[in-house]
């Protein structure tokens, strides 16, 4: 398989494990016009924060629970005056820091920024992403042969699924040599062979649109197609009857009839057979929507009439009363790609949120059929709150006036704001100290050692009789014997914070005094604060 390599690529592949992790911070929780300060429990966020770091943040949640992704990244076409901000340390690529991505001739090193940019967060997504999970990323011709190479080697090659082409435009450009009016969007899933085993429900609900019963067929609802088809065999070729007006019908120029003259004759006593709406034409087949379902046949592609770019602005200009946002993807192409990979109840995310269309798409979705989809929005810049965050609340709320109204999705959401790390450093005598940042709170600490040990969030709440038990899984018992005002000391005096009984337990505390024949016999793992406590 082909290998991509650029400047600073050996620096950030694995720089996913050297950021920060971070937590979040609830600032308030929205519904239906009220914000509520003190609550969290909507089920979706929107984050204002560097998306490397936020991404990090969900580790502990969301590992391997996210059914659908869907980015819009930079183009990079050098219009965009993105920065390339992640503090990888090494020379080379600290000197990119802050400044501004030029255009091609103007920035000899754009390209390797925006892959260096890239690679860390694609990692951490690929983290996130379900096993029966897929990523859409769209892309522009700039850096679609590179994004598809990048997420080869991170995915794997095996698990490229398509490149569907979106018409961004109808319109034509007269300045260019050629004009385009398409984007690329890649798609990966996280294991093939999971996906494949679950394919069936990796399709587009089956459109009705066109299909009616005007003469109240039993079959249901229909559409005609022409019942010739390509190419000429004498066996299919022979004359059809009207049988309202006597005409006879010979196949057109260069095609033949679907089938041979028994089978039309059974067609046509079963009345699945029509001669056009005034019954004076050639003869028709009906299509019946019952068999699309069953046969699980899409009557046309799943991207038509998904919208353009312009149709993303007209509803931003709707939503807002102004143009707030350039490029933004319509709604209908965002739903497209939910309805076509998620069920009712799966959790969609954009780590690249601009002006908030996957939340848009995900809240119109779940009003049409009353699914219960969660949505996770991570967006950096400092419009999180003001135009990602309002339109999400003006969706909820409804939004438009007069003709152009539209009524609200119900629906709320949870705002946060990426919060402080878990570890800090501390200058000690001889050398820099990594400690506990007590100020996030027990809990999140807490969250964070039960992930780190088991891949799994924590779940069980802390209760004053067993202050100390994270949790049990698998016959092992995680403690974090912790004590903000004091050093913990693991003894056969304390020995008593162990709650329940299992085969295996692992302890942190600040100090041990037990004897490790004791431990042996008691099958205890002793870890200290925090010197024990992995970084991911």
């Amino acid at each position: 398989m082909p290998t991509l390599n650029w400047i600073g690529k050996d620096k950030v592949v694995n720089h996913h494990q050297d950021v920060p992790f971070k937590v979040l911070e609830h600032q308030y929780n929205y519904e239906f016009s009220i914000t509520n300060y003190d609550v969290e429990n909507s089920g979706n966020k929107i984050i204002h924060g560097d998306n490397l770091e936020a991404l990090k943040s969900l580790l502990p949640e969301y590992e391997g629970k996210i059914k659908c992704i869907y980015i819009d990244p930079p183009y990079n076409t050098g219009n965009e005056k993105w920065v390339y901000n992640d503090n990888v340390n090494h020379p080379k690529i600290k000197k990119w820091l802050g400044d501004v991505v030029g255009k091609q001739g103007e920035d000899l090193t754009r390209h390797d920024k925006w892959l260096c940019m890239m690679y860390p967060r694609i990692k951490l997504l690929h983290k996130l992403l379900a096993e029966d999970g897929a990523i859409f990323i769209s892309i522009d011709d700039n850096e679609q042969a590179s994004l598809k190479l990048m997420c080869d080697e991170i995915f794997g090659g095996n698990n490229f699924l398509a490149n569907f082409i979106w018409n961004s435009r109808k319109s034509v450009s007269n300045d260019a040599i050629i004009s385009l009016n398409h984007n690329h969007t890649l798609v990966f899933v996280k294991n093939t062979s999971t996906f494949y085993s679950n394919k069936a429900n990796f399709k587009l609900k089956i459109s009705s649109e066109g299909f009616s019963n005007p003469n109240n067929d039993p079959n249901g609802i229909w559409k005609a197609d022409p019942f010739d088809s390509p190419g000429i065999r004498p066996n299919l070729t022979y004359p059809i009857t009207n049988p309202n007006t006597g005409v006879k019908y010979l196949p057109p120029k260069g095609r033949c009839w679907r089938t041979g003259p028994e089978e039309y004759q059974n067609y046509l006593n079963q009345n699945k057979i029509i001669f056009g709406k005034t019954g004076k034409t050639k003869p028709q087949l009906k299509r019946y929507y019952k068999d699309a379902l069953e046969k699980g046949r899409t009557p046309k592609s799943i991207w038509d009439n998904v919208g353009t770019a312009t149709n993303g602005t007209q509803e931003i200009q709707n939503i807002f009363g102004s143009k707030k946002f350039d490029t933004p993807k319509p709604t209908t192409f965002i739903e497209q790609i939910i309805d076509l990979s998620t069920d009712k109840n799966s959790i969609i995310l954009d780590s690249f949120a601009g002006s908030g269309t996957t939340a848009h798409a995900v809240l119109n979705l779940n009003k049409e059929d009353g699914g219960n989809r969660n949505f996770i929005m991570i967006e950096m810049e400092d419009y999180a709150e003001t135009i990602t965050a309002e339109r999400v609340k003006r969706v909820i709320n409804g939004y438009g006036e007069g003709k152009k109204a539209v009524a609200g999705t119900g629906g709320g959401f949870d705002y946060y704001e990426l919060g402080k790390p878990i570890f800090v450093e501390t200058q000690g005598i001889a050398s820099a100290q990594r400690v506990l940042n007590e100020e996030i709170g027990e809990q999140k600490i807490r969250e964070y050692i039960y992930y780190t040990e088991t891949k799994q969030h924590l779940t069980r709440e802390q209760s004053k009789e067993h202050k100390y038990l994270l949790d049990i899984l698998n016959n092992t018992g995680y403690y974090f014997y912790y004590e903000p005002e004091e050093l913990t000391k693991l003894s056969n005096e304390t020995l008593n914070i162990i709650a329940e009984k299992s085969e295996q337990y692992i302890i942190y505390a600040d100090f041990c005094l037990l004897d490790k024949n004791i431990m042996l016999a008691k099958n205890i793992i002793f870890k200290k604060i925090p010197r024990d406590i992995k970084r991911f």
